[in-house]
């Protein structure tokens, strides 16, 4: 297995310890989340650049890459709900968007070919990178607030994380309006695998 190919995998390897990380709760819980899904995005962004620039792109890494995306984007979502900082409507508009790519996926390689993620998947990509650190940094900064190392009021405190809360679901629903419109254009340049079934 190449050095992108390893990359991709340590991603999903990444994903169940970035998930105990935001839900168990101990002192800066979401600063060592935070430094795993930093480390996890490194790897996408090296695994690709790697590939293309030593020339050894395979099938495995066309596929694997995407579905490492979707592993560790999903379970932060899905992390994101438990704890009230994500709506569910945004996980089931992404989950559909997914599963309506990867069925496309499905429908090419059964005629043997292998459809890589187009430049609107690495912006949807990156739009819900930017949203996810985004949350974990202002949630980083309500645990300093609610340890009292500054003191303020409880009301301050119950302010700023009504104002984050709101901030942050702003920032993922743009990152899904970009995920739905990467996925429509997904489809519609792929729309012969379905057209010939």
């Amino acid at each position: 297995m190449n050095l992108p190919n390893k990359l991709t995998l340590s991603r999903i390897i990444l994903t169940p310890f970035f998930v105990a990380a935001i839900l168990i709760d101990f002192p800066f819980h979401y600063l060592v989340a935070l430094a795993i899904f930093g480390i996890a995005s490194i790897t996408d962004m090296l695994d690709g650049k790697i590939a293309r620039k030593r020339n050894i792109v395979t099938n495995f890494g066309k596929f694997s890459d995407p579905l490492a995306d979707k592993i560790l984007v999903l379970s932060t979502l899905v992390c994101f709900v438990q704890q009230d900082l994500c709506s569910s409507v945004i996980v089931i508009i992404v989950l559909f968007r997914e599963f309506a790519v990867s069925s496309i996926r499905l429908l090419a390689a059964t005629d043997g070919k292998v459809v890589a993620a187009n430049i609107w998947g690495k912006v949807k990509t990156v739009s819900q990178i930017i949203a996810i650190i985004l949350i974990f940094v202002l949630q980083i900064f309500l645990e300093i607030l609610n340890m009292n190392f500054v003191p303020v009021g409880s009301n301050i405190v119950e302010f700023c994380a009504f104002v984050f809360n709101i901030i942050g679901n702003v920032a993922l629903w743009i990152s899904t309006i970009i995920c739905v419109i990467s996925g429509v254009i997904y489809i519609w340049d792929n729309k012969k695998f379905i057209s010939e079934k």
